[in-house]
Order: C-alpha cells, then structure tokens, then sequence
C-alpha cells in the first residue's frame, strides 16, 4: 500500500479515531487504526469493542492500493507534529514508512487479519435526522448522565422515537434533562426506545461536525449506527430498564419565574464564586421584587447578587441548589429566555425553554 495524503485531513482521521481507542486494553490491536485504500478513498477504523468509527477522506493520491493496521498514538503523533502539507504512507506486509519533505519514520504493526470486524451502514435507516438537530439534542441531555454509576442505565441516554418525534433523556438521580426534536422518514412501526452510551453520542458530535448534512440512524436488536456518505458510527446499546423519567416532572408547579438567559448565567456563576465543598449551594430567592442569588462559606465569606426577572407569578420562595448543575443547564440553552418553575423548598425545580428543553434539579437544604 502507498498512498499521498493530506497531513491536515489525516490528523482529523486520527484524532476521531483516538477518541474511541481505549487507552489501556491487553489486546494491543485495539490501540490500532485500521486504514483501506481503495479506488479514490482512504477509510480509517478503530474500536473499543463496543464503540466503532469509520470515517473517509478523498484527500489523498493513490499509488498502490491496500491495507495496514498501524498503532494509532504513535502514528498520530508523527502525522500531527510534521511540518509538511502532505506526507507519504507505504506499507509493506506490517512495516509502515512515513514520509515528509524532511523526514522519515518507521512503525511495526499487526497484521489486517487481526483486527475485528466493524458493522456497516446497510439497508434502509431507522429514520434520518439533521446533524444540526441530533448536535442539539446530544448536547442537551448527555452532560446530565450519570458516570460510573452502578445502575448501569443511567449512564447513557435513553432515545425515544415516535413517529416523526425524537425525545432525549438523561439523568443522574440527581437531575433530569430532557429534549425534544424530530427526524424523518425510514422503517415504519410504531414507538421505540434505546439507551445509547453517553461515549458513543459524544462521539457523534466530532464524528458529524457538518451541520447540513443528514444523518442516518439504523436499529438493531442491540446495536445502533449512525452514517452519512463519509463516516459511520456503530454503538451497543445500554441494556437495563431507564427509569420512568415522567414520574418526577413536577406538574404541581404554583410559582414561575422567567429570566434572561444570560443574565442567569452571569449570577449563577458570580454567585458560586464563595462555595466551596462544603458550602457548595447558592440561595435562590424568589419574590415579585426579583431574584436574589446569595451564598456564604465558613472561613472564606459571602456573596449576594441581584437578577432582574422579566415575569413572576407566585408568592415569594426561596430555594437551595447546586450552581454546578444550574450553569451546565443553562449552557447548552439556545433560547434567550429561561422559565424556572418552582413549588417548594424541599420539592425539585424545572427550568424550560419552549417546547424543546425541560431540566429538572433536585434542591439542596441549606440549613
């Protein structure tokens, strides 16, 4: 195998790849990228055994076709540190030569027949959706999933299709994000639900950078793919029950304030300033007046900022919570305005935008 490429498309090659390759594993071939060059496209594999990418580029002039199977930390290293516009890329059975304008290396590695196989994107997709609309929706639910956490489920995100509807949900037992979207067409049936692991979605978001193009999601009875002309992404799904995530939307909500985005943003962080880990709440009071962000740590001192609120029904409250899990919501906010939706002190909040964006976070006592 000899091939040209562009040094600048490879290392975007090689970084998606990175990001699925575990960092220690006992079988060296899973450290690898596994590269095909055929007719006028070079496609580079790699997988964790649960997670895989494929991912091509036409970026290249093809000298000799072929295979190789080369350990990705070094090669990527060396790709991403030349200086060169291209680089050149010969193998010969496991013997890699890597080629710039003023320098030469050489990588050993395994032979093609070692590495597993990847599934591929065919026959007709479950539904498409936008990338910009699956980026949306990735983005409003993973930062709230569990991590390492015994109850397996939670640690991806459940996806819910009905019809032409997409419902994203993620949760930690400590908080709840939700979001809406759609997708179109493909295999007919009636509702499905999968949990996908938080690592394949992040993925997904380098993987599926364009925002215009579509993206193809295919089901199986335990993996799932996403594909467009240039890239797949194959995942097992999450097995295990997610929890009935609509039992703990409060719906008894009597007091709701609305606010500018990121004008909330802003006291939420400056307010958090004077946490630390044993203080780490911020005092939220509500009343027809405004909002009062205030929080006080032993040692260190006390913080008050005040937020105008453009509406508030309701009688005065106030509320504990965590500004850590307050600023993460309200960071993946696309919206101008957020409403916060409030019963009690000892009762869970829900910030919403729209139809689209529904959060939901537990109070802390601050007493």
């Amino acid at each position: 195998m000899k091939v040209i490429c562009d040094r600048a498309e490879l290392v975007d090659l090689l970084n998606l790849a990175g990001g699925v390759i575990l960092s220690r594993t006992p079988k060296p071939v899973l450290q690898c990228v596994k590269l095909t060059v055929i007719e006028d496209t070079l496609t580079v594999m790699a997988t964790d055994m649960e997670l895989a990418i494929r991912a091509c580029t036409n970026k290249i002039e093809i000298v000799e076709p072929g295979e190789a199977l080369i350990p990705n930390d070094k090669f990527n290293q060396i790709v991403r540190e030349s200086v060169d516009p291209t680089i050149t890329l010969e193998v010969d059975k496991q013997e890699a030569q890597i080629t710039g304008a003023d320098s030469h290396f050489k990588i050993f590695g395994y032979p093609v027949g070692d590495f597993p196989p990847i599934p591929e994107a065919k026959g007709e997709p479950d539904y498409t959706i936008n990338s910009g609309e699956l980026h949306r929706l990735i983005r409003q639910t993973t930062f709230a999933t569990a991590r390492e956490n015994s109850r397996y489920a939670i640690n991806g995100v459940l996806v819910e299709r009905d019809g032409n509807k997409l419902t994203l949900v993620a949760t930690d037992g400590r908080r709840l994000a939700m979001a809406k979207g759609s997708c179109r067409g493909g295999a007919e049936g009636g509702p499905k639900s999968v949990i996908i692991p938080t690592k394949a979605l992040t993925t997904a978001l380098r993987l599926f950078d364009d925002d215009a193009q579509d993206v193809r999601v295919m089901i199986t009875e335990n993996q799932l793919l996403f594909a467009t002309d240039t890239a797949v992404l194959s995942t097992n799904l999450v097995e295990g029950n997610f929890p009935p995530y609509r039992d703990v939307i409060p719906k008894d909500s009597d007091r709701k304030a609305t606010m500018r985005t990121d004008v909330l943003a802003s006291g939420v962080r400056r307010a958090s300033l004077l946490t630390n880990e044993e203080s780490k709440g911020v005092r939220m009071s509500f009343s027809s007046e405004g909002l009062t962000l205030s929080s006080r740590a032993p040692e260190m001192g006390e913080a008050e900022v005040n937020v105008p609120l453009e509406n508030y029904d309701g009688e005065a409250i106030e509320m504990g919570f965590n500004p850590g899990f307050v600023s993460e919501a309200l960071k993946v906010v696309e919206d101008g305005e957020v409403t916060l939706e409030l019963k009690a002190p000892n009762k869970p909040g829900v910030l919403r935008t729209g139809n689209e964006f529904l959060y939901v976070i537990m109070p802390l006592n601050l007493q």
